[in-house]
């Protein structure tokens, strides 16, 4: 089914459990693992009064297509998306600073899902795409990113510019990444509220977006490197925020 996904491995049945379990559809359990973390889940997913089918390791292997399943695996529904509207109420009620991942028009799901799993780990708060011209959380995008695409919200606007002008009347500052940029990432301002805005593979941030964008920056690179892939660009920008909010 389009509409579903399977997860195996203890730390993504993990992070179904505790940040969606309503997804979960069938759960199915290695009958022959009886350690702590098998247990723990196991009482995670009969909490939720799941029904759970054990199986031998060979049809574990064969259902996750001899992926490291570690003795655990489920068919969940997609992770859902998030509306403008929730994205303002999100923004509003917030304790503290924001820190937001803009993504404008990134197409490849292995980039969203790797965008996706470095935006979790380095506290970010919400992931930002566009209605149009933009993929999807799909099962590609769901592995990839490891189970970020569980926890971290991805809210999809109608109109990105609109939405940028707006983060800007609640006091988010806009820091967008440009290659032709002269500002120094780790020469710029990062503190406070943040949004980081990311360009799509190729063609980065499209002239629109630029344009509200309260200030351009590039990544330092040796000559012989044109540009850098848009997820590894993305954890190097995060990362400068992330070290300059926690310096002393």
């Amino acid at each position: 089914m389009a509409d579903m996904q399977t997860i195996y491995g203890i730390h993504a049945v993990q992070a179904v459990l505790k940040g969606s379990p309503d997804r979960i559809i069938n759960v199915w359990l290695d009958r022959q693992r009886h350690d702590a973390k098998y247990k723990s889940i196991k009482e995670g997913v009969e909490s939720i009064g799941a029904r759970i089918e054990y199986v031998d390791k060979k049809t574990l292997d064969k259902l996750s297509h001899d992926g490291n399943h570690q003795g655990v695996l489920l068919t969940v529904k997609l992770p859902q998306e998030h509306t403008e509207d929730a994205l303002k109420r999100a923004v509003k009620e917030r304790e503290g600073n924001a820190f937001y991942l803009v993504l404008d028009q990134v197409t490849d799901p292995h980039n969203l899902g790797a965008c996706l799993r470095t935006a979790l780990a380095a506290g970010v708060q919400g992931v930002i795409v566009p209605k149009d011209n933009a993929c999807r959380l799909n099962a590609t995008v769901c592995k990839v990113a490891s189970g970020a695409a569980e926890v971290l919200p991805v809210y999809r606007v109608t109109n990105l510019v609109r939405t940028l002008k707006w983060l800007k009347t609640e006091g988010v500052w806009l820091s967008g990444a440009a290659g032709e940029a002269e500002l120094d990432v780790f020469n710029a301002a990062l503190t406070g509220s943040v949004a980081i805005v990311m360009g799509a593979e190729g063609k980065g941030l499209r002239q629109l977006t630029q344009q509200q964008c309260d200030q351009l920056v590039k990544i330092p690179m040796a000559e012989q490197v044109e540009s850098l892939n848009v997820s590894v660009a993305t954890g190097i920008i995060l990362y400068e925020v992330v070290r300059q909010n926690i310096a002393p």
